[in-house]
C-alpha cells in the first residue's frame, strides 16, 4: 500500500487528472489525440491561455440618446446626469462573424429605481485589437438597436407607456444575456421576472415575457403577492443556446432561495420549437457560496462554456473563471462536471499588451473586473472575454477611475504537462500575500504556480471540517470583535497547554460561516490586512473542489496537503477528525493512492489510522522541539528528535511516505543565527525510501538566516532564493512557503 517517494505522486497524478481534461468543441480535433511518448501512448496535456488582443472603450464614452443617470449613484469622481446614453459595459454578446459583434449591456445602472433614463440597446461594435505590435486596441461603436415594445405586447405598465415607440429601460427590464436565433430574431435572458423576452432583429418585442417555471423575483412586475423564490437580480444572467437552434440553456444567476444547497445553481431547457420549458434542468456546483454564474456559451451538442466569478474587484478578486461542463456528465454527487478552460485571474502575456496600465496588467493578464460577463468562441482556438463595468462605480484597474470597457482575445493552445521535481506547497495558500486559509491565499498559490495548497483542518460543533490553523481563532477572525459570540469566550487545555480564547468546536458550521478572516501576522503583513473582513472561513470540501478544478503552472492538478490539528484532542471531544477527512476526500474522487493528495500529522497514531483507511499520501510531521502529543499521553518517552535517527525513520515508513521537517532539523543555525552545514536526516530519510519536505520558507527578514537578512528592518524581505538553494543542494524534495512566487523563482 505505501509508496516510497513523495514526488512521483505529481507524475503520476497528472497524467490522471489532465488526459480527462474536456476539450471545447471549438478547438483543433488534433490538440485532442496528441501523443509524446516513445510508444506512442497518450501524455497528459492542457490548456495554456495566452493574451491574443485587448480593445476597451473608454467608462466615460456616451452614445446618442437622452441624458441618463440622473438617479445613478456616484462613485469614482463621476456624477450624473450625463448628457447622453452611458455604455456601462457589456454583459452578452454576439459574433457577427465579419469583425463586428452586437454587444448588450445590461438595465443601467444596477436597479429599478435608478435605471429609468437608461434605454435598453445592443451596440454594434468592432474592437481594432491592440495584439502587441499592431492595432489601437480601441472599441469603435458603429450602430445600435433599442429593445422596445411598440407592438404594445406587454400587459405592464412601462416607463415609456404613453409614447409611439415605447422604448424599454432599465427600470422595465433587466436583460443580461441574449441568444440568436436561427430565424435571425433575439431571444434575451433577463433578472427582472426572470423572463425570456423574444425580440425581431431592429429589437421590437415579439410576444409576451416567458415565464420562469421556478418561481419569481422580488422585482416581477406582476407578484401578486407571491412569494419571490429568485432573489434580486440573480436571474438569467447566462444563457446559451444549441448550435442546431433547437434549445435555449437560461442559467439562473445564484442560488434559489428554497435550494438547500448554498452551491447550487440551476441550468434550464426552453424548447423554442415548442415554445416552452422541457422540464430538464442539470444542477452546476459554484467553487464557493457566493459565486454567481456570468455568461454562458455552447460548445456542442452537451458542453457548455459557463463563466462562474465571485463579485470582488482588483487584487480582492478570488474566482474569475471559464468552465467548460458536459450536461450528459454528472458526477457521484449529481452535479455536471467541469473543467477548468480560462483562470481569467492568470492568462499570459508574453507580448506585454498594455503592460503597466493597471492592476493585472503586465506579464500576466488577468481580468480582475467585478463583473466578468461575456464569453465566445471566435475561432476554433481563440475566446473572447468581456466585462460589464458597472458605471461608474468599478475600479478594478485604477483606484478612483472608472473601468473602461474590455474585451480580449484568448488563444488556448494545449500543451504538455512538465515536472520539476521539487514539490513547492502553499503554506496555508499564498500567506504571505492574502490572509491565511483562505480562498483567496489558496486561489493566489495556485496563480503563483504552487504545486500543493496546505489546509490545516480543525472541526466545527457540527463536525464539518474547516480550514485554521488552530481552533483558537481569534487571531485569524473577527470572532472577538462579534458581540454576538462574547459568551463562547473559554479557556481550555489543548495539547497539555492552557488556551483563552474562541473555538471553532464551540460554532456550528453556520455560525462559523458569519465571521470574517484576517490577517494573522498585521504587524508583518501590513498589505494583508486590506483584506481583513472580506472572506469566509472555508471547508475542507470548498479547498479541495477549488484544487481539482484547478491546475499549476505546469499543467498539472493542484495538488491538496492537509494537516490533522490536534487529532487526539478532537477524539476527546467527540469529533474526530479522520473518518469525515477520508469522506471528504471520497466524495471528491480524491481518495486513491495517485490523487494529488499529502495528509500530514503531527501526531503518530491517527497517521497509523488513516493508513488503514486510505491509500492516499501520508507524512509525518517534525518539530525541531519536543514530541508528538499522542506519544507523549500514551507515555511514550519518544521525542522528534528521536523520530529523525535511522531507526525512527525506519519505522515512519511503515505508515506514511515522507516526511515534512522544520527547516532547522535539516540544515542547522549557529549561535549567531547564520547557516550552518546539513544534518544527516535528508540523507537517512531517503534510505528509508521517504521523501523530504521542509517548512517553512518565508521572505521576511525575521524568519530568515541572519546572514541573508537584507537589512535590520525585520519585516522586509531578504534573500530567500539562497536560502532555499542551500536546501535543495543538500537534497530536498520539496517545500513549504509563504511566498510561492519566490519558492518558484528559487528553483531556476
Amino acid at each position: 500500500m505505501r509508496k516510497t517517494r513523495l514526488t512521483a505522486l505529481i507524475g503520476v497524478g497528472a497524467v490522471a487528472a489532465a488526459t480527462a481534461l474536456v476539450v471545447p468543441l471549438a478547438l483543433p480535433a488534433t490538440a485532442q489525440n496528441a501523443t509524446g511518448r516513445p510508444d506512442g501512448g497518450p501524455r497528459a496535456t492542457y490548456l495554456d491561455a495566452t493574451l491574443a488582443g485587448r480593445a476597451t472603450l473608454s467608462a466615460d464614452y456616451l452614445a446618442e440618446g437622452p441624458a441618463s443617470g440622473a438617479a445613478a449613484s456616484a462613485a469614482n469622481g463621476r456624477q450624473g446626469p450625463w448628457d447622453g446614453q452611458v455604455i456601462p459595459g457589456f454583459s452578452a454578446m454576439l459574433d457577427n462573424g465579419d469583425g463586428t459583434f452586437w454587444a448588450q449591456p445590461d438595465n443601467g445602472f444596477g436597479a429599478k429605481g435608478n435605471s429609468a433614463d437608461f434605454l435598453l440597446r445592443s451596440y454594434l461594435v468592432k474592437p481594432e485589437w491592440d495584439n502587441g505590435r499592431r492595432g489601437s486596441g480601441e472599441i469603435k461603436v458603429l450602430d445600435h438597436i433599442s429593445y422596445n415594445d411598440a407592438n404594445d405586447v406587454l400587459d405592464f405598465p412601462i416607463v415609456n407607456e404613453n409614447t409611439a415607440d415605447r422604448l424599454l429601460t432599465g427600470a422595465d427590464f433587466d436583460i443580461e444575456s441574449v441568444v440568436r436565433a436561427a430565424d435571425g430574431t433575439l431571444w434575451v435572458g433577463e433578472e427582472f421576472g426572470p423572463f425570456l423576452l423574444h425580440f425581431d432583429a431592429d429589437g421590437t418585442l415579439l410576444q409576451d415575457p416567458v415565464e420562469f417555471p421556478g418561481g419569481k423575483s422580488p422585482q416581477h412586475p406582476n407578484l401578486n403577492g407571491a412569494t419571490p423564490n429568485v432573489p434580486a437580480s440573480r436571474g438569467f444572467e447566462a444563457m446559451a443556446g444549441s448550435a442546431d437552434g433547437r434549445y435555449l440553456y437560461p442559467v439562473v444567476e445564484g442560488k434559489l432561495v428554497d435550494d438547500t444547497q448554498a452551491r447550487r445553481r440551476w441550468i434550464y431547457q426552453f424548447d423554442l420549437r415548442g415554445g416552452k420549458y422541457t422540464g430538464k434542468r442539470w444542477a452546476y456546483q459554484t467553487d464557493r457560496e457566493v459565486n454567481v454564474m456570468g455568461d454562458a456559451f455552447m460548445t456542442g451538442r452537451s458542453k457548455m462554456l459557463l463563466i462562474e466569478r465571485d463579485d470582488f474587484q482588483g487584487a480582492e478578486s478570488v474566482i474569475k473563471r471559464v468552465y467548460e461542463i458536459d450536461l450528459a456528465n454528472t458526477d457521484r454527487e449529481g452535479f455536471v462536471r467541469k473543467t477548468l478552460v480560462v483562470d481569467a485571474l492568470g492568462i499570459d502575456n508574453p507580448r506585454g499588451i498594455d503592460a503597466g496600465e493597471g492592476y493585472g496588467l503586465g506579464a500576466t493578464f488577468s481580468l480582475p473586473v467585478q463583473s466578468f460577463e461575456t464569453v465566445l468562441f471566435v475561432d476554433r482556438d481563440t475566446l473572447l472575454i468581456g466585462n460589464d463595468n458597472n458605471y461608474p462605480g468599478n475600479d478594478a484597474r485604477v483606484d478612483g477611475t472608472p473601468d473602461d470597457t474590455e474585451m480580449a482575445l484568448v488563444d488556448l493552445r494545449r500543451k504538455a504537462v512538465t515536472d520539476d521535481g521539487v514539490t513547492v506547497v502553499g503554506h496555508r495558500g499564498a500567506s504571505g500575500y492574502r490572509p491565511e486559509h483562505t480562498l483567496a491565499a489558496y486561489e493566489q498559490a495556485i496563480l503563483q504556480c504552487a504545486d500543493y495548497i496546505e489546509p490545516d483542518l480543525v472541526s466545527t460543533k457540527d463536525g464539518v471540517l474547516v480550514a485554521r490553523h488552530e481552533n483558537e481563532i481569534s487571531g485569524t477572525t473577527d470572532v472577538a470583535a462579534r458581540p454576538e459570540f462574547a459568551d463562547r469566550k473559554a479557556t481550555k487545555t489543548i495539547d497539555g497547554a492552557p488556551i483563552t480564547g474562541w473555538f471553532t468546536e464551540d460554532f456550528t458550521f453556520a455560525e462559523l460561516r458569519t465571521l470574517r478572516a484576517k490577517e494573522r501576522l498585521p504587524q508583518v503583513r501590513v498589505a494583508n490586512t486590506r483584506f481583513d473582513g472580506l472572506y469566509q472561513v472555508p471547508t475542507l470540501d470548498e479547498v479541495l473542489d477549488l484544487a481539482r478544478n484547478s491546475r499549476t503552472c505546469d499543467g498539472a492538478p493542484v495538488g491538496v496537503y492537509p494537516e490533522t490539528k490536534h487529532p487526539t484532542y478532537f477524539d476527546s471531544i467527540g469529533l474526530s477528525l479522520e473518518e469525515p477527512l477520508v469522506k471528504q476526500l471520497a466524495a471528491n474522487g480524491l481518495d486513491h493512492e495517485d490523487a494529488p493528495v499529502i495528509v500530514q500529522s503531527f501526531e503518530v497514531s491517527n497517521l497509523q489510522d488513516l493508513d488503514t483507511m486510505t491509500d492516499v499520501t501520508l507524512a509525518q510531521l517534525i518539530s525541531n522541539s519536543g514530541a508528538p502529543y499522542d506519544l507523549k499521553a500514551a507515555g511514550d518517552p519518544r521525542t522528534y528528535a528521536d523520530l529523525v535517527k535511522p531507526a525512527g525513520l525506519a519505522g515512519i515508513a511503515g505508515y506514511a511516505d515522507g516526511v515534512g521537517v522544520e527547516k532547522t532539523v535539516l540544515i542547522p543555525r549557529d549561535a549567531a543565527g547564520n547557516l550552518t552545514t546539513p544534518s544527516p536526516v535528508i540523507a537517512d530519510a531517503h534510505e528509508a525510501g521517504l521523501a523530504v519536505h521542509a517548512w517553512t520558507f518565508r521572505a521576511e527578514n525575521q524568519f530568515l538566516p541572519v546572514n541573508l537578512r537584507s537589512s535590520a528592518d525585520l519585516t522586509a524581505h531578504g534573500d530567500m532564493d539562497a536560502e532555499i538553494d542551500a536546501y535543495l543542494a543538500a537534497g530536498l524534495d520539496g517545500f513549504f512557503t509563504d511566498h510561492p512566487d519566490k519558492g518558484v523563482a528559487a528553483l531556476g
